[in-house]
This record gives C-alpha cells, sequence and structure tokens, in this order.
C-alpha cells in the first residue's frame, strides 16, 4: 500500500515538473522576445492572415491607435466594417534581410532593439519599444493620417 502511494505520488511529480517543463514564457517579457516574436509572426502573415492579430498585439499603444484610425477610415469610405489589424499589409513589413544578432539597449520603460543580419554594414536595424503593462511592445513608426476631409454641407 506505502509503495502505491509512493509511485502515485512520484508519478504526479513528474507530470507537475513535465508540465511547467512545457510552458514557454511569454516571449513579450523582454524587448528582444518581442522582436524575436514579432519577426517570426511578420513572416508567417502572407500564408496565414490570423498571424495579424497576434502582430496587431504586440504593436505599442501609439502604432496601434494610428492603425485603428486608419481601419475607422477605410471601414467608412468601404461600407463594411475593417478591423485595424487588416491594416497591416503582409508586403509592407516583409523582412529586408534575415536577422543574426540582436542586443538590447534599454532606459526605464524604452529599450531599442539592434538588428544586425549577415552584412552589419547594410543588414541594420534599430526596433524601438515600450513597456506596457509589464509587457514590451513594438513601435513602428508610421506616417501621421492626413485631416479627414469633409464634404461641404449642402444648402
Amino acid at each position: 500500500m506505502e509503495a502505491q502511494r509512493w509511485c502515485r505520488l512520484t508519478a504526479a511529480l513528474v507530470a507537475i515538473g513535465t508540465l511547467s517543463a512545457c510552458q514557454r514564457k511569454a516571449p513579450d517579457l523582454t524587448p528582444e522576445g518581442a522582436v524575436r516574436e514579432l519577426l517570426d509572426r511578420i513572416d508567417r502573415i502572407e500564408t496565414d492572415p490570423t498571424e495579424a492579430r497576434a502582430v496587431y498585439d504586440l504593436l505599442a499603444l501609439p502604432t496601434r491607435q494610428n492603425l485603428i484610425e486608419r481601419a475607422r477610415r477605410a471601414s467608412t469610405t468601404s461600407g463594411r466594417e475593417i478591423p485595424p489589424q487588416d491594416m497591416l499589409a503582409p508586403g509592407r513589413f516583409s523582412l529586408r534581410f534575415e536577422p543574426r544578432k540582436m542586443h538590447t539597449r534599454v532606459a526605464d520603460d524604452r529599450a531599442v532593439v539592434d538588428v544586425t543580419g549577415i552584412d552589419p554594414e547594410t543588414d541594420r536595424a534599430e526596433v524601438p519599444c515600450v513597456l506596457e503593462d509589464g509587457r514590451w511592445r513594438i513601435e513602428i513608426p508610421l506616417p501621421p493620417l492626413a485631416p479627414a476631409e469633409r464634404r461641404p454641407e449642402p444648402g
């Protein structure tokens, strides 16, 4: 009887250890992890459009607000609801080079991830990040939107 209890306890501990080992830390706990996750998901957007939502969720609030306004304007002109993640055109966010190394510079709640490729002279990018609610988010500098034009009122 004691041996059976010991075996069950051992099996339970092994199962708990296996489950905790399988749980992956959230990639956006570090700026570099957030950038790696974004690059990985951008790479898959063309074959799996549902990845656009995951990419959108990795973006900083000002970037998301810009996309929300773009989606609102597109929805108004098209007559159908367009979600903000659909404003992420797959071709616009393709990689210019294959990332090889990353180095992160952190200052308080802001960070810059330096990404380099095979040729560090030409294959280089700086990715700005910001800490929001304990998670690192990517700031994509999108051009500001022009003021919305209004039609003149009749009469």
